[in-house]
């Protein structure tokens, strides 16, 4: 992680801030940059600070005792990592890793729980994406237990495009498979079906989409109700 000039107003959340509660944050907000598999925060450890991603894309993952992971989420743009500093956890049982390399502003947490004790919108913004980022991660589970693979593809590829501000994913199968709790070779043929229906280009660990409105029409329902609920809860 390195410092970065990235605008803060790239985030969703503090763009909606108003401007007073806007301008007393932004003397603590620094950039940083972040690199491509890069750890946010590890797994029961002690977090210093809350991430607000601007061009960036972070991965809540849980990883078993036997090293199998999957992931339960994801953040960009539209939201924050590390709730469980507002949220009066302090740690959490997963960890965060860089999905897509890119900018983040970060804020101390001292600071972010001093404002959070405050009330106002600040507060009120981050609980509803609680709302919205607890959403996704039951509909995740769900997905993942009851979807076939082609349809949990398609909701992930699509979660992650709308978070990457880029037609181009830079995923290796491998990965993919690790996020989404599937053997490489289930991914193979769900991304090998995706492309012989235009939807994706996939060569060595470059994803491409190319007909996005087809993804949606092979998405499970998982993907629009999270959708939905992050447009309801933040505009």
């Amino acid at each position: 992680m390195s410092a970065a000039p990235h605008n803060p107003l790239g985030n969703r959340l503090l763009a909606a801030l108003p401007g007073e509660d806007y301008q007393r944050l932004l003397p603590h907000l620094h950039p940083v940059s972040f690199s491509l598999g890069e750890v946010v925060y590890e797994s029961g450890g002690h977090m210093d600070y809350i991430y607000f991603p601007t061009t960036s894309i972070v991965s809540l993952l849980y990883t078993t005792v036997d090293g199998a992971t999957a992931e339960m989420g994801m953040v960009g743009s539209d939201g924050v990592a590390g709730i469980a500093l507002f949220m009066g956890g302090e740690t959490t049982p997963n960890h965060a890793l860089v999905l897509n390399a890119g900018g983040a502003v970060r804020l101390q947490a001292k600071i972010l729980q001093d404002e959070f004790r405050k009330g106002g919108e600040f507060q009120h913004l981050l609980l509803r994406y609680t709302q919205a980022l607890l959403t996704q991660i039951s509909h995740t589970a769900v997905c993942n237990r009851l979807h076939g693979s082609v349809q949990r593809l398609c909701r992930w590829l699509l979660l992650s495009h709308d978070r990457a501000q880029s037609d181009e994913l830079l995923l290796t199968q491998e990965f993919i498979a690790n996020m989404l709790g599937m053997r490489r070779e289930g991914v193979t043929v769900a991304a090998g079906q995706l492309q012989d229906d235009g939807a994706i280009r996939y060569s060595r660990g470059h994803i491409r989409v190319l007909d996005r409105q087809k993804l949606e029409t092979c998405a499970c329902e998982c993907y629009r109700v999270v959708k939905d609920e992050y447009d309801r809860l933040l505009g």
